[in-house]
Parts: C-alpha cells; sequence; structure tokens
C-alpha cells in the first residue's frame, strides 16, 4: 500500500479506534496538519510505530481529563501512579486496536511500549503530522 493511501487508513483506523474504546460520546473535528513541536502542558502516552508505515501516534489531554476517562473505565479515581499507568495503557489500548484495524486493509504494523510524557516538551525528529481534535460531551 502507498504513503497515499495509508494515511487515510492510519487517520480512519484511529478514528473508529477511540470512538470504540471512548466511554463517551465523541465528536471528531476534521484532522488537520501539525505543524507545531512544541507541545502543550499536558500528561501524553507516545507510541511508535513501525512497519509499513513508521511515525509516532501520541495521544495528548490534561490529567483531568485522562482521570475522568479511566474513572469511567475503572469506575474509580485515578491519580498519582495508578493515572501515569492508566495513560500509558490507553495509548496501547488505542495503539493495538489500531494495528487490528488498519491489518484488515493489507497494511502492517508493529508498536513499541507506549511511554507516558507530562509537561512542556519539544517533539524531536518531527517532519509532519495529523492533529485530529475530539470532544467528549
Amino acid at each position: 500500500m502507498s504513503l497515499y493511501h495509508s494515511i487515510p487508513t492510519v487517520l480512519n483506523g484511529g478514528i473508529h479506534t477511540v470512538h470504540r474504546i471512548m466511554p463517551f460520546e465523541l465528536t471528531t473535528e476534521q484532522p488537520s496538519l501539525l505543524n507545531e513541536t512544541h507541545l502543550n502542558d499536558e500528561l501524553r502516552s507516545l507510541i511508535r510505530i513501525t512497519g509499513d508505515l513508521t511515525g509516532k501516534l501520541l495521544i495528548e489531554r490534561s490529567e483531568a481529563s485522562f482521570s475522568i476517562v479511566g474513572e469511567k473505565i475503572y469506575g474509580l479515581s485515578l491519580e498519582g501512579e495508578m493515572l501515569s499507568s492508566f495513560t500509558g495503557e490507553l495509548g496501547n489500548m488505542i495503539a493495538g486496536n489500531l494495528a487490528t484495524i488498519v491489518s484488515e486493509h493489507d497494511l502492517t504494523i508493529e508498536i513499541t511500549t507506549p511511554s507516558v510524557i507530562g509537561g512542556l516538551r519539544k517533539m524531536e525528529g518531527f517532519n509532519r503530522g495529523f492533529i485530529v481534535p475530539l470532544s467528549i460531551e
């Protein structure tokens, strides 16, 4: 599969995955090019993707947002180490489901163990990317 066809497959697969995993009504906004390499002061789960397509999957939200999602999924409030662990696991669930979905379109990707990152950062090794804003009802 060419890179031209791979990108929409991954974007659509990612959107479908998040809608399937999240226990909320989600509104998906139009994907756009990400052209800023400085990341906000948020909590994030970073997963590297290799295989037919290489890149990084970054899931970024505030600690409060991750905590709300964790509470909705597990029924208890998460903070500290538990919140950090959940943030990585959420990234792992999304990336793992994404790998399964894109495999149905003859695209093979492998994912790494998620890295959980907090605070202001600059993303290195960044050429281009997409951002897909999602809003939780």
